[in-house]
């Protein structure tokens, strides 16, 4: 209900694990790498582990995981440690398809199964993963039992490489000295830290920007208490601050600051666990329902009565009657605003991609559509990457690998490159997103694909176009002067721009801050995607946010 107040389009702080708002820290990305590390590089088998605090982000750097890792890799997700060994097996059986229904029961029958899977895996020069969340909830047979798993291997290779994600517990059951043999096998370990105040001013603020915020309302003083309050832990400063959002929208207050934080606080997080007399609960109590009523008749307040002129009418992104997101922007599509977008399975997109143009020029000439530019504005090369016309100097390419959250940030329609099987491929133009689904154009067809579908059949690889001044032809490095490097100034650091000045330790930590805000590689160096980023209030063609 304060979404039309703030200006958003959607919550900014749901705890859902939407890609889109996975924003990644310093040290999340150093997680990751060393996740990566261990599974492709870390010695061919044995465990990796990643421990953290609950709400730390473990489990959003699993789905991480599991997008980044290489096609010839095969996993085993296994969700629910609390099993015996034999359910342990029969669930690492499942998860990769290994044919059980004749050995289920037995531990040796699986094993032997098993075995005989990891061995036609390595054959094919396949890596075999099994992830196992919440470990530290493992019991010790079944924790034995993951430990002789390891022991699965040929003359120069292990067979299967052990990924255990879990709560600091972890690290001090793996410290026993009965346990001594699987600790020793640990080839990468990383321990993920809470967010420090700099890194959550970053991901509060990427958060907002996604949601379709403009105006941050956090003052300096409330991120600060947010940090102190949540300690860090991003699941809750999404709590605190989406509370705190609520009482600046009962309050009419735009600018949130400290005192709303803490009675946000007060509300979501427990107390402190501390003996208490009844009398004094009972007046806690008392306290907690009155401020409840307050917030109720404040609501009641603010909601118009049936007639009432007294206030503006809801604005379109607020009213129940409003057309959704995506009817409104389906005639970018190129598909009529009412037409009912149809949603492709896997055996249906291999269809497609079979019977596609191998060729970039139709995924182009839809894109050029969508920015209104004629055919002739690029000159498409057999590979995807095109040039544009002389005549158009404020248009430039851009092209590369990056996540699909990070194209998705860019809030631009680009071509993705589809592969099937190695057998087929097609260039396809990203119109939107959310949540559970993407959707794609392909030659003259709309239709929607689950996202880990789309990460079957899409390596990262993309093209596309976006509009800047023409002095941004070529990106300005670190050390250099000239146009280029006083826009950035401009706008990033307008009180402290002058002509002339260089790309300097300052600019160069602007950058990497806005880069780390906007969700995109934050190494100081304004590439393409931060020029592109940057340049995005020009007007153009626009993602879909809410598929229907």
């Amino acid at each position: 209900m304060y979404l039309a107040y703030y200006g958003l389009t959607e919550p900014p702080f749901s705890l859902t694990p939407d890609p889109r708002f996975v924003h990644l820290s310093e040290r999340h990305r150093d997680a990751l790498a060393h996740l990566l590390y261990g599974i492709d590089q870390g010695g061919g088998g044995g465990f990796v582990q990643l421990t953290g605090e609950v709400g730390t982000g473990k489990t959003t750097l699993s789905r991480l995981l599991l997008e980044q890792l290489p096609a010839h890799t095969r996993v085993a997700l296994v969700l629910n440690p609390r099993q015996t060994p034999v359910e342990l097996l029969e669930t690492i059986c499942e998860e990769l398809k290994i044919p059980i229904d004749v050995r289920r029961g037995s531990a040796k029958a699986l094993v032997d199964a098993l075995n005989a899977y990891l061995l036609d895996a390595y054959a094919q020069g396949l890596r075999v993963v099994v992830l196992i969340d919440e470990a530290q909830n493992l019991p010790p047979d079944t924790l034995e039992q993951v430990r002789l798993l390891t022991n699965l291997e040929t003359a120069t290779q292990k067979l299967l490489q052990i990924v255990l994600l879990g709560q600091p517990e972890l690290r001090t059951l793996l410290a026993r000295p009965e346990l001594r043999q699987l600790a020793q096998r640990i080839t990468a370990r990383y321990h993920l830290l809470p967010l420090d105040l700099t890194e959550t001013e970053a991901y509060l603020r990427h958060r907002w920007r996604v949601a379709g915020g403009t105006r941050f309302p956090f003052d300096a003083g409330a991120v600060r208490r947010l940090h102190a309050r949540a300690g860090g832990v991003p699941r809750l400063l999404n709590v605190i601050a989406e509370r705190a959002l609520l009482a600046g929208y009962a309050r009419d207050a735009l600018t949130i600051d400290r005192r709303l934080v803490d009675a946000a606080a007060a509300e979501v997080l427990p107390p402190p666990v501390r003996p208490q007399r009844l009398r004094t609960g009972a007046i806690a109590a008392g306290v907690a329902v009155i401020a409840l009523a307050a917030l109720l008749l404040a609501l009641a307040w603010r909601r118009p009565a049936a007639g009432s002129a007294t206030r503006p009418a809801a604005s379109p992104a607020a009213s129940p009657s409003a057309p959704t997101a995506a009817t409104q922007t389906a005639p970018a599509t190129g598909a009529p605003a009412t037409a009912r977008i149809p949603r492709l399975d896997a055996g249906a997109l291999a269809t497609r991609l079979h019977a596609a143009d191998a060729s970039p020029a139709p995924a182009w000439q839809a894109l050029l559509q969508l920015w209104g530019l004629p055919a002739r504005a690029v000159t498409v090369a057999p590979d995807g990457p095109c040039a544009p016309a002389t005549a158009m100097p404020d248009l430039h390419c851009v092209q590369g690998r990056a996540r699909l959250d990070t194209l998705m940030a860019l809030d631009r329609p680009l071509l993705l490159h589809l592969r099937d099987d190695g057998t087929a491929s097609a260039w396809a133009v990203l119109l939107g997103a959310d949540a559970r689904n993407v959707r794609l154009r392909l030659g003259a067809e709309v239709f929607d694909l689950d996202r880990s579908l789309l990460q079957a059949h899409w390596d990262g690889e993309y093209t596309g176009l976006w509009r800047g001044p023409a002095m941004l032809e070529i990106p300005p490095r670190p050390g250099a002067r000239g146009a280029a490097v006083d826009w950035l100034w401009l706008r990033l650091l307008p009180q402290a721009a002058q002509p002339g000045a260089p790309y300097d330790a300052r600019l160069r930590a602007a950058v990497r801050e806005f880069q780390s805000a906007h969700g995109l590689p934050a190494d100081g160096v304004a590439g393409s995607l931060t020029l592109m980023t940057l340049a995005n209030g020009l007007p153009g063609p626009r993602l879909q946010r809410a598929l229907e």
